[in-house]
């Protein structure tokens, strides 16, 4: 016999833990962030989302796909046309679980369940070795997100660039030209 993967049923039944976990959704959708239990926010995490991947698809059975599993016309209508095309550009990962603490009553270990409601920030694509070592100052030197940074046209920066290294080229020779005599006067007094 296949052994069950998912443990003890919340709430009792199969029947009772359904109910429970679409009032829950609908509360999240409604809300946008609820305080539960860890064991019934994991346990609603993947409804979540299936509901929400549903929202984006946006058409007729997907609606009437949600609306089987929430009863509540309002919750869906909002989760359609609000939360929906927040999550447009977002490919997954529509929630967010953090940790509070635990309960004072039962010592239940809480959480709260929030939808990801940021703009998604494209991550780059990882470029070879050599030019990551060179990406590596300038990511430091980069502003901070609040910060507005006017953007230049590369035919203006591209002339200073080379100006830079330049002069970065004819500093290198008198740096050079300065240590040798040095080395040489340390290499007699050890003679």
């Amino acid at each position: 016999m296949p052994k069950p993967t998912k443990g003890p049923r919340l709430g009792g039944g199969p029947a009772h833990e359904r109910l429970l976990l679409a009032n829950l959704a609908a509360a999240l959708f409604t809300h946008k962030s609820i305080k539960t239990t860890e064991t019934k926010a994991k346990r609603m995490r993947p409804l979540t989302e299936r509901l929400i991947t549903f929202a984006k698809r946006g058409d007729l059975h997907a609606r009437r796909r949600v609306l089987a599993v929430i009863g509540d016309k309002s919750v869906v209508h909002e989760l359609f046309t609000e939360i929906a095309p927040l999550m447009a550009e977002r490919e997954g990962g529509y929630t967010r679980i953090t940790k509070l603490g635990f309960r004072k009553g039962d010592n239940a270990p809480m959480v709260q369940i929030e939808l990801v409601l940021e703009p998604v920030v494209a991550k780059k694509k990882a470029a070879p070795k050599s030019s990551a070592k060179a990406e590596a100052p300038a990511a430091a030197a980069a502003p901070a997100e609040d910060e507005v940074v006017e953007e230049t046209p590369a035919e203006e920066t591209a002339p200073e660039a080379e100006e830079t290294t330049e002069a970065a080229e004819a500093e290198a020779p008198e740096a050079a030209a300065d240590e040798a005599p040095a080395d040489e006067a340390e290499e007699k007094d050890a003679k």
